[in-house]
C-alpha cells in the first residue's frame, strides 16, 4: 500500500462510499548514500530537502527515498522525514521496508506483523534494477551522502529556506535577524521519538554536567502519552527539567500556537526555534514579528543552552558558572527504549458500537459549536460584477488563511471563526494585514468585516493569490470561511494540493491563471466576471473580465482542474450537499 494524506472532507466523502480521486503523481528519488553521523540527523534530511526542491517542489509527486543510506535510519527517523514531506507539497513520502522497521514494530507490540513483512520483504521495497538506475525510473532524482550532510536551521517564515549550520551565523548577520533567541521548543508529532528525546536529552544532560546556564526559555512538547510515559519512566523529561526546561501537555501546542508566550512588546523583533515542521508568519505565537527557525530536536536544544543564533555547537564553546570555556560534544541517542514502551492511560476512548441512538445537543448561546447550514450553489448571475476581497501578496497558507492559536476554540462554530478569515495575509495594494479597500463603503476595514458587508449588500466577491496558495495544515476551516462569506471564486498562480481540492468541496471555483502575468492586472477598484459558467466543464478554461474604475477592461483565460463529479460538487453547492442527496437527507 501506499498512504497518501486527504483533507477532512475527503476523508468524510470516502466514509460515505464516494469515489475519492487524485491525479497520478510523478516519481521523485531520493538516494541516500554514506551514514549520519555526529549532530546530522533524519530531521536534516528533510530539511536538505526542503531547500532543493522548494515548499512546492514536491506537489503532484510521491518521494521516495532509498538507498544504502535509507536502510541505515531508524524507523522513527524515516517517519520524521515523511511528516515533513508535507512541507514540500509531496503527495506522500515512502521507504522501503527494511529491518529497522521490524525492529519498530516489534518494539511496539507487532512481532507478528513484522514476521510477515519479513517472509514477503523482497517485494515492499523497490525493484533492484530501479534503485541502480533511478534516472530510468523517476521524474526527478536528488542524492544526498548523508556522511557529508550538515546539520540545517530552516527559515524564518518559510520551511524551505535552508541553512547549513557552518553557513547560519553569517545569514543571521547578513540578513538581520534578531541574533539573540528566547525559545527553544522541541517536540510536536514532528520530532518526539524515542531516539529524538534521547539525543536532546543527552545534549541537556551534558549541559547540567558542565555547568552552563540555559539562556533561552525551553519547552518540551510530547507526541503522545505512550512517548511522554516511557520518556518520564526513563528519565529522559527529567534531563530536561534540570536545565530549566518546561514539559508541556501532549498536544500540537506551540506549533499552532497553543502556549502562553511570555513577551514583552509584540511588535518586537525576536527570534524562536523549534522541531516543529511549519514556521510560517504567525503560526507559532501570533506574532508576526517573530522570527521562527526549523532544526533537529538537538540542535534547538543547543541552540536554546546558548541563547545566541550565532553560536555553532560543532565548534563554539561556552562560559559556564566558573568562567570556564566548555564545548558541547555530538549528541548520542537510543533507537528504542531498552524496557519496551509503556503506558498506563492511552486515551482512548472507543466509540459506541451502534450510532443510532447517538444524538448531537448543541446549545443555542454556544459560542464554540453551530450546527452547519448548507451552502447554496453559486449562480451565474453572482459571479456577475463581483467585488475583489483581497489580493494577496506573496506566501499564503493556511496559517494566513485561517489562524490558529485562540482562534481553535472556535473550529466548531463557523460564523465566529470566519472573523479570522484571510486576516495574516499581506493586501497587495497597501502592504498591510487585514485593512482592504471596501469599494462600497468607501473606506478601509478588516477583511472579514468587508467580505460580511458586500454579502449583506448582495454583492459576491472574489480573490487573487499568487503561487502554491494554502499550503500548510488541510484545514477545511480555510476553504468554508471564505465560502461562508460570500466568496464566489479563489484565483491564482498555484495551488497547495489539499487546499484546492478543499475549495472544490465547498463548491467554490478553484482557479489558475492561464498566464500568471494576469495576476497584475487585477486593480482594488475592479468589478470583476466569470464567463463561461453556464458551460462549466472538465477542461474547458473561463475567463475573467475585470471592468477598470476607469472605463477600460481587461479579459483573460483561467483554467480549472475539475472532473465531471467536482463540478457537480458546484451545482450542488458543496459536496456535501451531494452526499446528502444522494443518501435521500433533506
Amino acid at each position: 500500500m501506499v498512504a497518501i494524506g486527504v483533507g477532512g472532507a475527503d476523508a468524510v466523502d470516502a466514509m460515505s462510499g464516494m469515489a475519492w480521486e487524485l491525479q497520478m503523481p510523478k516519481l521523485i528519488g531520493v538516494k541516500l548514500t554514506g551514514k549520519l553521523r555526529g549532530w546530522a540527523s533524519p530531521k536534516d534530511v528533510i530539511l536538505k530537502v526542503a531547500g532543493i526542491l522548494t515548499v512546492k517542489g514536491g506537489t503532484g509527486a510521491i518521494v521516495e527515498y532509498f538507498g544504502p543510506g535509507a536502510q541505515s535510519m531508524s524507523a522513527t527517523g524515516k517517519g520524521t522525514i515523511c511528516n515533513m514531506g508535507a512541507e514540500i507539497g509531496a503527495t506522500t513520502s515512502t521507504f522501503g521496508y527494511d529491518k529497522s522497521m521490524a525492529r519498530y514494530l516489534k518494539a511496539t507490540g507487532r512481532s507478528k506483523v513484522a514476521a510477515m513483512c519479513n517472509k514477503i520483504a523482497p517485494y515492499l521495497t523497490g525493484d533492484q534494477e530501479c534503485y541502480e538506475h533511478p534516472e530510468k525510473y523517476f521524474d526527478q532524482v536528488i542524492e544526498i551522502d548523508l556522511s557529508k550532510l550538515e546539520p540545517h536551521i530552516n527559515g524564518p517564515f518559510t520551511p524551505d529556506l535552508a541553512w547549513p549550520l557552518s553557513k547560519f551565523a553569517a545569514a543571521v548577520k547578513k540578513n538581520k535577524y534578531p541574533a539573540k533567541l528566547e525559545v527553544g521548543l522541541i517536540g510536536s508529532c514532528t520530532n518526539s521519538s524515542y531516539e529524538d528525546l534521547t539525543r536532546a536529552a543527552s545534549v541537556a544532560r551534558q549541559a547540567k554536567e558542565k555547568g552552563i546556564e540555559v539562556k533561552a526559555e525551553f519547552t518540551i512538547t510530547p507526541g503522545s502519552e505512550l512517548i511522554r510515559y516511557t520518556a518520564e519512566r526513563d528519565g529522559l523529561l527529567q534531563e530536561f527539567e534540570k536545565i530549566g526546561g518546561v514539559v508541556m501537555a501532549n498536544a500540537c501546542g506551540p506549533c499552532i500556537g497553543q502556549w502562553a508566550r511570555h513577551m514583552d512588546d509584540m511588535k518586537r523583533p525576536n527570534s524562536i526555534m523549534t522541531s516543529f515542521n511549519r514556521n510560517f508568519t504567525s503560526r507559532n505565537d501570533g506574532n508576526p514579528n517573530t522570527h521562527a527557525f526549523v532544526a533537529s530536536p538537538e540542535i534547538v536544544t543547543a541552540f536554546a543552552i546558548a541563547g545566541d543564533l550565532t553560536f555553532n555547537p560543532k565548534r563554539g564553546t561556552l562560559t559556564n558558572k566558573k568562567g570556564e570555556q566548555v564545548k558541547l560534544d555530538p549528541p548520542k541517542g537510543i533507537e528504542l527504549p531498552k524496557a519496551g514502551f509503556a503506558v498506563e492511560d492511552a486515551g482512548f476512548i472507543a466509540p459506541a458500537k451502534s450510532g443510532s441512538k447517538v444524538k448531537v445537543a448543541v446549545a443555542k448561546d454556544s459560542q464554540r459549536l453551530q450546527l452547519l447550514k448548507p451552502f447554496k450553489p453559486i449562480t451565474t448571475e453572482e459571479m456577475t460584477d463581483m467585488r475583489v476581497l483581497i489580493k494577496a501578496k506573496g506566501k499564503c497558507t493556511t496559517d494566513h488563511i485561517s489562524m490558529a492559536g485562540p482562534w481553535l476554540k472556535y473550529r466548531g462554530h463557523l460564523e465566529n471563526i470566519s472573523n479570522n478569515c484571510y486576516i495574516g495575509a499581506e493586501n497587495f495594494f497597501n502592504g498591510e494585514r487585514n485593512k482592504v479597500f471596501n469599494i462600497d463603503k468607501g473606506q478601509y476595514m478588516e477583511v472579514p468585516a468587508s467580505a460580511r458587508h458586500y454579502q449583506k449588500k448582495g454583492i459576491g466577491t472574489i480573490i487573487f493569490g499568487e503561487e502554491n496558495l494554502g499550503e500548510g495544515s488541510s484545514r477545511e476551516h480555510a476553504a468554508m470561511e471564505p465560502r461562508y462569506l460570500g466568496v464566489k471564486a479563489v484565483v491564482v498562480k498555484s495551488f497547495a494540493r489539499i487546499h484546492q481540492t478543499n475549495l472544490k468541496k465547498q463548491g467554490m471555483l478553484a482557479l489558475t491563471f492561464a498566464n500568471p502575468a494576469d495576476y497584475d492586472k487585477v486593480r482594488q477598484d475592479d468589478k470583476v466576471s466569470i464567463l463561461g459558467f453556464d458551460s462549466f466543464a472538465p477542461g474547458k478554461p473561463l475567463k475573467i473580465r475585470l471592468d477598470h474604475a476607469d472605463g477600460s477592461s481587461d479579459t483573460f483565460d483561467v483554467n480549472h482542474s475539475y472532473n465531471e463529479q467536482q463540478i457537480e460538487w458546484v451545482h450542488a453547492g458543496s459536496a456535501l450537499n451531494k452526499i446528502r442527496r444522494e443518501f435521500g437527507l433533506k
